[in-house]
């Protein structure tokens, strides 16, 4: 079955999360995603209030970045997640947006080096490992975590170039791809994840998540244009969709056939309404998508 979710954007207030979160536990979303956008809200706190308010909501991070992030301090905030609430966090880490590493002085001049370091550290960590290793910029003399989570907690990546796509199926345990990325993209990305898994020997299940532009009520249509311009993507291209639960649950199958295991709804900077959009993904498309 396709898994399906929505965001809560970092552009509403931290105090709303309590109410949305709730409202999506209530109506049976099966996960409600965060992002650490600089300079809005920390993901890992927000995370952890939305899994202690809700009983049964996965809640994903999506995502960390690493250059802000000492990998021992992630290990030890997301076994903790795990530890906690168990089988409902998910935690994805990446690159983050350039310029904002830049902004605060973190910028990595290999940012691919530094992915490829991190998930083998921090999976490592995360799987029990005591790890000692002298990177160009993962450094760690013997550490392990006291607290480590159950065996067969995952790590996701989030990648849109090619090295980085090749590195999350060598590395990461799954991929995070952006509302940038149509039905073909996720096929692009499939295969380039593919080529990183075969290089590294791996056969384990790699798990692609997607996010999808979403808008649905009055001016749906003008409103998703507008979003995509905003974020200086091609409104031509086969992204985002407008429309009534039938029209998105096409295209959450279309992201499906392509290879996308879970899709994550996420609604425009300007959504009148997030928590009927919450019920939406939950009460009407949900029972729309096999």
């Amino acid at each position: 079955m396709t898994g399906l979710g929505a965001v809560f954007r970092p552009q509403l207030p931290p105090e709303r999360l309590r109410d949305l979160a709730r409202l999506a536990d209530d109506a049976g979303l099966e996960e409600l995603w965060l992002w650490e956008d600089c300079f809005l809200e920390g993901g890992v706190s927000a995370a952890a209030a939305a899994l202690a308010w809700t009983e049964r909501l996965r809640v994903g991070v999506g995502l960390l970045p690493v250059p802000l992030r000492n990998v021992a301090v992630t290990a030890m905030e997301a076994a903790t997640l795990h530890r906690l609430f168990p089988g409902r966090a998910v935690v994805a880490v990446g690159h983050g947006v350039q310029d904002w590493m830049e902004q605060v002085g973190a910028r990595a001049e290999s940012p691919v080096t530094l992915l490829r370091e991190y998930l083998l550290a921090l999976r490592g960590l995360l799987g029990g490992e005591r790890v000692t290793t002298q990177g160009r910029y993962v450094k760690l003399d013997g550490v392990a975590l006291d607290w480590p989570p159950a065996p067969g907690v995952t790590v996701l990546a989030g990648a849109t170039g090619p090295r980085s796509l090749r590195l999350s199926g060598e590395a990461a345990d799954g991929t995070v791809l952006t509302a940038a990325t149509g039905p073909e993209g996720v096929r692009r990305a499939r295969r380039l994840i593919d080529e990183g898994r075969e290089s590294a020997g791996r056969t384990d299940p790699h798990q692609v998540v997607v996010y999808l532009h979403t808008a649905t009520g009055p001016d749906a249509g003008a409103r998703l244009r507008a979003e995509i311009v905003a974020n200086g993507e091609d409104p031509a291209q086969e992204q985002g969709v407008a429309g009534d639960a039938g029209a998105v649950a096409k295209a959450v199958q279309r992201l499906a056939d392509a290879g996308a295991d879970t899709v994550i709804l996420q609604p425009t900077a300007d959504e009148p309404d997030p928590g009927g959009f919450l019920r939406f993904v939950a009460t009407e498309v949900r029972p729309l998508v096999p």
